[in-house]
């Protein structure tokens, strides 16, 4: 039988400089050592299980081939520490899978214990590195089993007997009620020495008390507390600890729709899901994530910001030159595999705007100034004067036509709008009084160029017919006060013809076999941050009733473990796209926030500022706000 698991049917776990997929069936099938970006070692999740895996499960029972999948799983505590139960006819099992915080090399550890009866295991291991491309030299040194291949070498740890048959490491055993069994997996350069054996319960008490204790540091006390929490995890997990920076998602070419070429690597930093995670981690309390980003920028950005690239890697690599691996076959035969991601070298003005943004948020969250900082960020706003008038290719990355974006321009417009708060609040040494008329100049252009009197929306550019869901930010940035008609008129029309029928929302349209404004051929699913902005969107225009609603709704669309990936195929009801998302993550978080902050008409929470809309009015009879207004993502 074809082994094909659903993207939801995957688990996460990691170490903050790399990440594992675990599958129900006990299978790890997604591994990159020693980093995010690092070629994987384990590729079946875009293959199959001939490009790596590591399966622990039950020992297949008589008239069937595989050991299903587990009966229950869950994080222990608060953590990332993966827990499934196995129920079988002769007892049960549980398999703790968890990746110490790095104290030295990157280990992936499996304890099978136990639970009641005795189960017959296997534990199979194929390591392939390269991709899924390279069959590694498996052999046994002082009773450890090693796979080496180039500059990599796999050391695998246990107390039971282990074979290698095919290219694969195969244990076999039993474990009783009390018992358990380790397996551990270290990754070093073949070139070094071997690593030390581990203590696998001491590194799992070490692991939970990290996560605990980071979770405790967590403000938010809201209705949404668990979902809240498992997303900041998420969003942890995706930090590249040494330097600070954020990954988008640990995958690359999980497919946009099943079957299509919108296969992307998200494996590296885009300034734009850095900022606004980070905004989600400063909204619950946590700056020292915020210190290190902006440390991880000033690094990235060098002295060069006139050069300013839309993503680095995560230690702020520039050349993330994109090519394809045609060996592999590509989840559930969506090609082609892609490393690397062609976008870096795209203009994308609206990253200012989120940059600059999230330095405003770390001024107003206590984060203590820094002076380099001060001078980038001045350089930054100098060179967007200079550029702002140009088209771009969007937050959305297309790859056609570059356009005036109404949401590139706003998020302009919000870099120049934060820079003069600063420098008003003496947090920068300069005059604002130039920016304040740039500030009113690219508002006047927004609602004259980039907004439809007929339909009474902003539409997706300059002088175009289509919507972007983008423009939902228009009132969450300030730009426009959330009861201006044209707002309103805007949140309708993307509800009208970007939702699909179960309410979530489309980025733009598509248009299938033909090329659209993104310059690709083919249809994609439901964006999930989208959808969320679509919930504050509606919560900002009075319409909590609605936006709880759909709140609600997206949380059911969680895996059972609260993960979410980059989009959501509403027909066959199943995630889609690069997994877990820190977009989707962070726009969980936000809305949350927002929604307790304007049912309790309390003041924001630690980290957040009130927004007021600013700007030439094109409607100067629009009634005023009757809501503060929250920064951008917050």
């Amino acid at each position: 039988m074809t082994r094909l698991p659903r993207i939801e049917q995957y688990g996460l776990i990691g170490d903050m400089q790399t990440s594992a997929h675990v599958c129900d069936d006990g299978s790890i099938d997604w591994l990159c050592l020693p980093r995010f970006d690092s070629p994987a070692v384990f590729a079946g999740l875009l293959g199959t299980q001939t490009h790596g895996f590591w399966q622990i499960a039950p020992a297949p029972s008589a008239g069937r081939s595989d050991a299903g999948v587990v009966s229950e799983r869950r994080y222990r505590g608060d953590s990332l520490v993966l827990e499934s139960l196995w129920r079988t006819p002769s007892g049960s099992v549980r398999v703790l899978d968890f990746m110490p915080p790095r104290d030295g090399v990157p280990q992936v550890i499996r304890i099978v214990e136990g639970v009641a009866g005795e189960v017959p295991m296997v534990s199979a291991l194929r390591p392939r590195p390269g991709y899924g491309s390279v069959s590694p030299w498996i052999h046994e040194v002082g009773g450890r089993m090693v796979a080496e291949a180039g500059a990599d070498a796999l050391w695998l740890d246990t107390g039971v007997p282990q074979v290698e048959k095919d290219g694969v490491i195969v244990s076999a055993f039993a474990v009783a009620a009390g018992q358990s069994v380790a397996c551990v997996l270290s990754w070093c350069p073949s070139h070094a020495a071997a690593p030390e054996v581990p203590d696998p319960e001491a590194a799992l008490a070490e692991t939970l008390t990290f996560w605990q204790d980071w979770t405790q540091e967590c403000t938010y006390d809201g209705p949404y507390h668990e979902a809240v929490v498992g997303s900041l995890i998420a969003l942890k997990s995706m930090t590249y600890a040494p330097s600070g920076g954020i990954v988008a998602a640990p995958t690359t070419s999980l497919p946009e729709v099943v079957g299509g070429g919108r296969n992307w690597d998200y494996r590296f930093t885009w300034l734009r899901d850095a900022s606004v995670s980070l905004a989600a981690l400063l909204g619950t309390g946590y700056l020292q994530e915020a210190q290190a980003w902006r440390r991880w920028l000033l690094r990235a950005v060098a002295g060069d910001p006139e050069n300013l690239q839309i993503m680095y890697g995560i230690a702020g690599e520039r050349d993330l030159r994109e090519r394809e691996l045609p060996w592999l076959p590509g989840y559930e035969g969506s090609t082609p595999v892609r490393v690397g991601n062609g976008a870096a070298d795209q203009l994308q003005l609206d990253v200012y705007g989120e940059l600059i943004e999230t330095l405003y948020l770390a001024h107003q969250s206590g984060v203590a100034h820094c002076a380099d900082t001060a001078v980038l960020h001045q350089r930054l706003i100098e060179h967007l004067a200079e550029r702002w008038q140009e088209p771009d290719e969007g937050i959305w990355e297309i790859r056609g036509a570059r356009r005036h974006f109404v949401h590139s321009k706003v998020m302009a417009w919000v870099a120049v709008d934060r820079t003069i708060r600063l420098a008003e609040a003496g947090a920068l040494a300069l005059d604002p009084g130039p920016l304040v008329e740039l500030r009113e100049t690219i508002h006047h252009e927004v609602c004259t160029e980039g907004f439809d009197p007929e339909r009474n929306t902003f539409t997706q550019s300059y002088g175009s017919q289509e919507l972007d869901a983008a423009t939902l930010l228009i009132p969450r940035v300030g730009f426009l006060p959330p009861n201006d008609p044209r707002v309103i008129g805007t949140v309708d029309a993307v509800r009208r013809e970007l939702s699909t029928p179960d309410g979530l929302v489309r980025r733009y349209p598509t248009i299938g076999a033909h090329v659209g404004v993104d310059g690709l051929k083919g249809d994609e699913g439901a964006f999930v941050l989208c959808s969320f902005w679509l919930v504050d969107a509606l919560a900002l225009t009075g319409r909590l009733g609605e936006a709880h609603a759909r709140f609600e709704r997206l949380l059911a669309l969680r895996n059972d473990l609260g993960l979410l990936a980059e989009e959501y195929d509403t027909i066959q009801q199943r995630q889609l796209g690069n997994f877990p998302q820190a977009f989707s993550h962070m726009g969980l978080i936000q809305s949350a926030l927002l929604l307790q902050q304007l049912a309790t008409q309390s003041s924001p929470h630690r980290g957040a500022v009130a927004i007021p809309a600013r700007g030439p009015q094109q409607n100067h009879n629009a009634p005023t706000s009757q809501h503060a207004q929250p920064p951008l993502f917050h």
